[in-house]
């Protein structure tokens, strides 16, 4: 089985959310421009900072995030962004792996639907370690992760209408507007349909 992904694979998901191709097709390219693997073979990954010190104050790791952010701001930090390069991020999540795993791990968003790791409970694996074990099986693994987010969240109405503006703010967030996902969403979807 390879591991990427088919276009008869995201037909069967797009059917399943009840949804057009041209739609999750558009999901897919903008989330991840359309790969779900860097050329390393590695899961394509953006770390989040700003999560990752999120995830250690839920641990009550106070005084230990502060020292983590003052060794690797890039790495442990109060503020978003700061991402680097695709070729960086592994190396950022190794550096966070080191300090503690499961924060680490969740700080990331994960594959061709770029589904933050924290989710993993949410949307219905047993463990943190089997979402991430699917996120490096295959791309056809990391999109039941976006469908099952999808369906999670109440997003498949909105994407069966193309509300974009709508289907963005509750995959990306109140910031969605700032990154013009609602339009780069539509761009993308004229491209399919």
């Amino acid at each position: 089985m390879s591991k990427y992904l088919t276009k008869p694979q995201i037909v069967a998901a797009a059917n399943e959310l009840d949804v057009e191709y041209a739609a999750l097709k558009a999901v897919l390219e903008v989330e991840c421009r359309s790969s779900g693997f860097f050329s390393t073979g590695e899961p394509a990954i953006l770390f989040e900072r700003h999560v990752f010190w999120e995830r250690l104050g839920e641990i009550y790791w106070y005084t230990k995030r502060l020292q983590i952010m003052a060794k690797h701001p890039r790495v442990c930090n109060k503020f978003s962004g700061g991402y680097g390069k695709f070729s960086e991020q592994h190396k950022k999540l190794a550096i966070a792996v080191s300090y503690n795993r499961d924060a680490a791990l969740e700080s990331a968003s994960w594959g061709i639907g770029q589904v933050m790791g924290y989710h993993w409970e949410k949307l219905g694996y047993p463990s943190l370690q089997a979402f991430i074990n699917d996120m490096y099986e295959s791309e056809a693994k990391q999109l039941e992760a976006v469908v099952r987010y999808i369906k999670h969240f109440n997003l498949d109405g909105a994407l069966r209408r193309k509300d974009w503006a709508a289907f963005a703010y509750g995959y990306n967030g109140k910031a969605y507007a700032k990154n013009n996902y609602d339009e780069k969403l539509k761009q993308a979807y004229r491209k399919y349909a």
